[in-house]
């Protein structure tokens, strides 16, 4: 047995260090049961943990891919204007009806004057008998001049803005009536205004889009799933929502008209769950041009710098722009619900709770061990005092045999995790997110004009493990094995060598 002497020199202190490191392994090695079952304790909690936090992370990731990118940005936000009801401060949407019911006086007028007045009289279309085909753009909100896009821009905390144009186009076509009306369409007995038989009437929701930043636009690059995006702002292209093509047996390459102007689809796009979904997208300026919009806008999206400035970006815009409603992307994500979402606020609840109690039953477990494996020891442990062992050296050599018997719980725990992650993602069922049906197109919804994309969306669930996490799991073993080594180490260091010679039989 070696008594250490002090500083010693570097001779000295290589030989201790060397006794220090075979006496711990000797030690393991004549304790295999305590050492394996030590470590098992500390793997079981640790592969708890890293199966819960790799199985947070898939949900994590799952939820970001369903509803990006309004969640996976969060910094993105939408200014419209929208009308007011009579009698209330609250904002509501205009949905179709004569003279847009719960609309004050003046906010008729505002609406009658932002459509032009009456554009679906038949009368002059032609004589009766004629054929015509007219294309006409209906706003059902206010619009306001494309410079407050520049003055949003300009505020503290906003990164970007790019103005759009979302409006309702109607087309009308047929043959006129013998008994053309002078208003829209004649109401039948008993039930609401509809075309004649002879007339075809069609509407879709078209936006224009700020091509000049395409990630911040009301259709991304990011979405198209056919085709391209728009690759000028000068050409007339069309990005056409994969429902509206469907329905219109359009695809990429097809050609289509639109206020008596030829357009060719370049791409499909999808709109993210619970975002804003138009038929047809295209250029903002040539927008404005057919609908006799130049120079208008009636939605900013607007970046903010970071996520944390989203709720005072918000409200500077509120005061510096009069009538303004701003929609955060985090609005329109507490919308979804499914069992994408109850998954999701179950790991972070009930899993995270029950990864700490894994942890800490762990850790009072292998504290268990050692003191029970430090009260087995007496002998041994008050003749290594009664040699000249300083409590030092005894807490340093309980705490390192406890450390080795960390790592070893670490890898276990890691593999254990590995499994179990591999596990979840093998058998684990596809989640959804749904949304409910929201306003229709006919009326401000969401972000901008268009009506929000409702439904279901599947998405597979993977419980992803990469090498921080497993640099998580050893370390927090080895941080186990520590707190058992000084809990055990302090009880060894506290024994008398007179305890080892009572214990002598």
């Amino acid at each position: 047995m070696v008594v250490t002497r002090g500083r010693g020199s570097n001779s000295d202190r290589r030989k201790d260090r060397l006794f220090y490191l075979r006496y711990i392994a000797s030690e393991l090695r004549r304790r295999k049961g305590r050492t394996l079952l030590t470590a098992l304790g500390l793997a079981v909690g640790i592969g708890l943990v890293v199966t819960v936090t790799a199985l947070s992370t898939g949900l994590d990731r799952a939820q970001s891919k369903v509803l990006s990118p309004l969640t996976g940005v969060g910094t993105d936000m939408s200014v419209t204007r929208p009308l007011r009801a009579t009698g209330s401060g609250s904002t509501q949407s205009f949905r179709p009806g004569p003279g847009g019911p719960g609309l004050s006086s003046s906010e008729q007028q505002q609406l009658r004057k932002e459509n032009g007045g009456a554009r679906f009289g038949l009368r002059a279309l032609g004589k009766p008998g004629q054929r015509f085909s007219n294309d006409n753009f209906v706003s059902t909100q206010l619009s306001f001049p494309a410079a407050e896009t520049a003055k949003v821009a300009k505020l503290d905390g906003v990164s970007s803005a790019a103005g759009a144009l979302t409006l309702n186009s109607i087309h009308v076509s047929g043959r006129v009536p013998k008994r053309a009306q002078a208003g829209a369409f004649a109401a039948p007995a008993g039930g609401q205004p509809g075309p004649p038989n002879n007339i075809d009437l069609r509407q879709s929701t078209v936006s224009g889009v700020d091509t000049t930043k395409p990630d911040l636009g009301l259709v991304t690059p990011g979405q198209v799933r056919q085709g391209s995006y728009f690759t000028s702002a000068t050409r007339r292209q069309a990005i056409l929502s994969e429902g509206y093509a469907r329905r219109q047996q359009l695809s990429v390459g097809d050609t289509f008209d639109l206020a008596k102007k030829r357009y060719r689809v370049v791409g499909i796009s999808k709109p993210p769950l619970g975002g804003q979904a138009s038929d047809i997208y295209i250029p903002l300026g040539q927008l404005q041009k057919l609908s006799k919009h130049e120079g208008r806008v009636n939605v900013i999206q607007v970046r903010a710098t970071n996520a944390d400035r989203v709720d005072s970006v918000a409200t500077a815009i509120r005061g510096s722009f009069a009538g303004a409603r701003v929609t955060t992307a985090k609005d329109l994500a507490d919308r979804v619900s499914g069992s994408l979402v109850d998954a999701k606020n179950l790991a972070s609840k009930l899993g995270t709770a029950l990864a700490i109690v894994a942890l800490a039953a762990a850790f009072l477990i292998a504290s268990l061990l050692t003191l029970s494996s430090v009260n087995k020891r007496v002998r041994e442990l008050g003749t290594l005092k009664a040699l000249g062992w300083s409590q030092r050296l005894v807490v340093r050599q309980i705490s390192g045999e406890s450390l080795v018997q960390g790592a070893l719980g670490g890898v276990l725990g890691a593999l254990l995790g590995v499994g179990g992650a591999a596990l979840v993602s093998a058998f684990a069922p596809k989640l959804e997110a749904t949304v409910a049906t929201a306003a229709p197109s006919f009326g401000p919804a969401g972000f901008g004009q268009g009506a929000i994309s409702s439904g279901t969306s599947s998405v597979t669930l993977t419980a992803p493990v990469d090498f921080g996490l497993i640099a998580l799991a050893v370390g927090l073993a080895l941080l186990g094995g520590l707190l058992a080594g000084t809990i055990g180490g302090t009880r060894a260091a506290r024994l008398r060598p007179a305890e080892a010679l009572r214990s002598v039989e």
